[in-house]
């Protein structure tokens, strides 16, 4: 039993071994559009996507596989004359609001967004009771 076990750990632990990554990088992962105007485009755009690797790092700055794809995919979207916007829709509806660095107000991440001003507002009413009661017993 116990060499079963030890035998399923060892397994385990050799899986990232396993987990070569021998693709060759997309086409346009690691070159620049020949068209000076629509790679400052594609640049923009790619500073605002986060990898979702790395998760600090927006996928322009990442040397993740990944990034390295939607950077391929980004160049070549732009090159085919599509909108940055439209791109970021369709990597948003691909990958989920996560990958923008830019989050949008919906049903879901409204909570996010009012959290923080209800909290203020609580605590300028509390610390206005605690300065106007504290005056009022002065006078």
């Amino acid at each position: 039993m116990i060499r079963a076990l030890l035998a399923a750990l060892a397994l385990m632990m050799a899986a990232p071994v396993w987990a070569d990554d021998s693709m060759p990088p997309a086409p346009w992962a690691y070159r620049q559009l020949p068209d000076p105007a629509q790679e400052a485009k594609a640049k923009a755009l790619m500073e605002t996507l986060r990898c979702l690797v790395c998760q600090s790092q927006s996928i322009a700055d990442s040397d993740a596989s990944i990034a390295g794809d939607m950077r391929s995919q980004v160049r070549e979207r732009i090159a085919a004359g599509e909108d940055p916007e439209a791109i970021r829709a369709w990597l948003i509806q691909r990958y989920g609001d996560y990958v923008s660095y830019e989050p949008r107000v919906s049903a879901a991440t409204w909570p996010l967004f009012a959290a923080p001003l209800l909290l203020v507002a609580l605590a300028a009413f509390l610390l206005r009771k605690r300065f106007t009661s504290g005056t009022e017993t002065e006078a």
